[in-house]
């Protein structure tokens, strides 16, 4: 789904079959979460590991000690996109096999280096095809369930022997992991040479077990780890520079906004959609590293398209639209499919905080309350301040010109009413 031209209609067609939101994850968000399934399930977890997972379309490598890795990496090569490839006829030769292992051993060039100087003690493979290869190695008593370059070897001539893939008939290789092992061979051959392993170790957890870890960090249960996602945040906020007082501010205020909402429309707060607001309030101005003209526009292509650990591809685009909508005009929020209503009124509040906010700032605000019902998005303001305040009460007029500014898709109306609190 990370490479196919045709992810975004499929993924609506799976979500509607299924009745369940589809995240894709990227390269390293997979070596990430592969690195913590292994970790909680090894028996020395205080080894620095070096994690390596076979995948039909991707192979991800990481190394790290205890459950958090401190190298990801992810490369475009599988088991099956190299069968594939490599052995399209489905013979299997002398000749084609080492083809298919020089192009893993380029692929590998560019992090070779890199894991090489990690300081890994131990390496493990987590993947079906490591699996599959250390299972016949153990039936076959050619080890004891280890990888090593002397089994390599011998599998290698086994499979040589049986000539096609069709034909692979070696004891304790299940008919189903025959139809790809050509390629995943030929990928787990390359690593073993490249990296110089000389025992590979094979674990029996990799991405599921990490994805639950993960999600039991998200729900905050006590003894899973924080969510890594607000150590991402934290982690992005550092990286780029960005004003933490503002930030805050701008996240406080938009936060009251969401929770007025909230009690307003459902009679609960949207723990949730709160969430995001206050993270895009924390990195709304990444850019500026890149250039003050604009900066809204680079905030959002960063955290769209960077790599961001605990982050599904979905999560990076959401947090993205909220940044992108905090400033400047509206109609470049339509350019995709419809945004829902939920995600309108939370670039409202974003929007509201941020201008309110624009002197950087913490002025002493009034008494200020946000309704919606249905139709109308109202802010309630004491007119006397407003009067005080004569740039934040032309801001907001220029604010409610931006939401006419969106004609049909508007998805409400912006009125500010302004009311007279008694002294």
């Amino acid at each position: 789904m990370r490479v196919a031209k045709n992810a975004g209609p499929f993924i609506r067609q799976a979500e509607s079959i299924l009745g369940f939101p589809v995240e894709v994850i990227a390269g390293r968000e997979e070596a990430r979460l592969i690195f913590s399934g292994v970790a909680h399930s090894a028996p020395e977890p205080l080894v620095r590991q070096l994690v390596i997972d076979i995948g039909g379309g991707s192979t991800e490598f990481s190394v790290g000690l205890g459950f958090e890795p401190a190298l990801m990496e992810s490369l475009y090569m599988g088991s099956i996109n190299y069968t594939m490839t490599h052995f399209p006829g489905g013979f299997i030769d002398d000749f084609t096999m080492k083809q298919a292992e020089l192009a893993a051993r380029r692929e590998l060039q560019v992090i070779s280096a890199s894991v090489a100087v990690s300081g890994w003690q131990s390496a493990v493979a987590s993947s079906g095809t490591a699996r599959s290869i250390a299972r016949v190695l153990r039936e076959n008593k050619v080890s004891d369930g280890e990888i090593t370059p002397e089994g390599m070897r011998w599998m290698r001539k086994a499979m040589l022997c049986c000539g096609r893939i069709d034909s692979l008939n070696i004891g304790g290789l299940k008919p189903e992991r025959a139809l790809n092992l050509p390629g995943g061979f030929a990928i787990l051959s390359a690593i073993i040479s490249e990296l110089n392993i000389q025992s590979l170790k094979v674990a029996d957890n990799s991405l599921r077990l990490g994805v639950l870890y993960d999600l039991l960090a998200r729900a905050g249960t006590a003894s899973a780890p924080e969510d890594k996602r607000k150590i991402t945040i934290a982690q992005f906020a550092q990286r780029y520079h960005t004003d933490n007082a503002q930030a805050a501010r701008v996240a406080a205020l938009a936060a009251r906004f969401m929770e007025q909402l909230g009690a307003g429309r459902t009679g609960h707060h949207d723990a949730e959609a709160a969430r995001y607001v206050e993270w895009a309030a924390r990195l709304h101005e990444t850019g500026l590293t890149i250039a003050h003209n604009g900066y809204h526009r680079h905030s959002a292509y960063i955290i769209a398209n960077a790599d961001m650990p605990g982050f599904s591809r979905q999560e990076q685009k959401r947090l993205a639209f909220l940044i992108l909508g905090h400033t400047g005009k509206l109609p470049k929020l339509t350019a995709a499919e419809p945004p829902p209503l939920s995600e309108w009124l939370a670039v409202a509040c974003l929007r509201l905080a941020a201008l309110f906010h624009r002197s950087r700032q913490t002025p002493a605000l009034p008494e200020m309350e946000l309704r919606f019902d249905g139709r109308h998005l109202s802010l309630e303001i004491d007119a006397q301040w407003l009067d005080r305040h004569s740039l934040t009460a032309y801001s907001l007029e220029q604010e409610i010109k931006h939401w006419q500014a969106l004609g049909e898709a508007r998805p409400f109306k912006l009125a500010i009413s302004q009311t007279t609190v008694p002294a």
